[in-house]
C-alpha cells in the first residue's frame, strides 16, 4: 500500500472514529448506526433484508433492532403479505439521527480542509470526484476489476521464504 492510500484509510477511520464517539453519546452504537440507516434508507424494509443487505447475523440484528426500538428510533408494523415478519420504519428520533451524523461528518471535514486555500479546496473537490464515481462505477458492476486484482495478488513474502503479513 503506498502512502496516499494509507492516508485515506487514516483519515477515514479518523472520521469514522470521531463520528461513533459522537453517536454514542446519542445511545446508538456503530452496528445500531448503521441497521438505523439502512431502515431509514429502506422504509418498510424487513429484518430479513436488513441481513442481506448488512450482511449481518439474524440473531444479532435482531437484538440491536430491539434495543433500537427500546430507545425510540424504529418501530415495527406487520407486513400485510406476511405475517411472520414486521416491516421495520424509523421514528422521528430515528431520522434526526442520520441529520445528526451527517452534521458530526460536516464538522470533522469542515476543520479538516480548513488549513486549505479555495484554490485547494477546489482541486481536492475536483480530485475526489473523480475517486468517488470511479468507486460507484466499481460498486455498480459488483466490484468486476478490483476483485480481479486481489484474485491476483500474491501474499508478501518475507527474505526468510515465510508467508509475510
Amino acid at each position: 500500500m503506498d502512502i496516499t492510500q494509507r492516508r485515506i484509510s487514516r483519515i477515514a477511520r479518523m472520521v469514522r472514529t470521531f463520528t461513533n464517539r459522537s453517536m454514542r453519546r446519542e445511545g446508538v452504537g456503530p452496528s445500531e448506526l448503521d441497521l438505523l440507516l439502512a431502515v431509514r434508507f429502506h422504509p418498510g424494509i424487513t429484518l430479513t433484508e436488513v441481513c442481506r443487505h448488512l450482511e449481518l447475523d439474524k440473531g444479532a440484528a435482531a437484538r440491536q433492532l430491539a434495543s433500537l426500538e427500546t430507545k425510540g428510533y424504529i418501530r415495527r408494523e406487520p407486513n400485510p403479505n406476511d405475517r411472520r415478519s414486521q416491516l421495520l420504519y424509523a421514528t422521528e428520533k430515528g431520522e434526526a439521527i442520520r441529520s445528526s451524523k451527517a452534521h458530526v461528518e460536516e464538522v470533522f471535514y469542515e476543520w479538516l480542509v480548513e488549513p486549505l486555500s479555495g484554490e485547494e479546496r477546489e482541486e481536492l473537490a475536483r480530485l475526489l470526484e473523480i475517486l468517488v464515481r470511479r468507486c460507484r462505477e466499481e460498486r455498480n458492476a459488483e466490484f468486476p476489476h478490483v476483485s480481479r486484482l486481489l484474485a491476483s495478488a500474491q501474499e508478501p513474502v518475507q527474505t526468510d521464504g515465510k508467508p509475510g503479513i
